[in-house]
């Protein structure tokens, strides 16, 4: 599903990834820790498409996304990419209902079709009746079960996750952990998560540990 050949990336004279290589198979769950500085994230930006690497190679479902046009990438992150981050990035003007419907409508999905997704999404979060309420009516928890079910809106075959517990207390930082494991026996996504929480990733089918550019090891 995911795998990434002599990676790196610097910015200005520091060299955040020093050739990293990685295969992750369909419907694991792989969690990233490491320091702060470690390149973690900026791994995660790279896999996402969110940042190309300086060198090397990545695919993902088989398609060799560095090779993709800016248009192409866009559509194929639309389309097979969802994202979690620590943040909920929520716009705090719509409600919950409205924000996962967001990349429906950017994958040009028609308003009915992508509101009856969004509400099944919600229904799953046990967040149906929370459907019209705005960000700021919505505990921290809610936010975040909103975003994934934003990040899931379009069946992506890729959930890439940067903290995603980071801003949540421990109770709903546990609920989150058990949804992600919930969302890949349901639908069989892949999921890779950096994270600073050790149950969480400690969890995962597998632990990658990342040190000064590199992947240390696995467990």
């Amino acid at each position: 599903m995911i795998k990434a050949q002599n990676i790196q990336k610097s910015f200005g004279p520091l060299k955040v990834l020093k050739g990293i290589n990685l295969e992750v198979e369909k419907g694991e769950i792989i969690s990233i820790v490491g320091a702060s500085g470690a390149g973690k994230s900026t791994l995660l930006h790279i896999l996402g498409t969110l940042d190309r690497a300086d060198a090397g190679s990545v695919e993902l479902n088989g398609i060799k996304v560095h090779e993709l046009s800016e248009r192409k990438l866009s559509d194929f992150r639309n389309r097979q990419i969802g994202f979690v981050f620590q943040f909920h990035h929520l716009l705090p003007e719509f409600t919950a209902l409205e924000n996962i419907c967001i990349p429906a409508f950017i994958g040009n999905q028609g308003k009915k079709e992508s509101e009856k997704k969004a509400m099944d999404l919600l229904d799953f979060m046990n967040l149906r009746d929370r459907a019209g309420h705005k960000p700021s009516e919505l505990s921290g928890g809610e936010q975040q079960r909103v975003a994934v079910a934003r990040a899931l809106i379009n069946g992506p075959s890729v959930i890439l996750a940067d903290e995603p517990s980071g801003n949540l207390d421990s109770a709903s930082a546990v609920e989150l952990h058990k949804l992600f494991f919930r969302l890949r026996d349901m639908f069989r996504q892949t999921y890779m998560i950096v994270t600073h929480n050790l149950d969480l990733a400690n969890m995962a089918d597998r632990k990658m540990t990342m040190k000064d550019g590199m992947i240390e090891h696995h467990s």
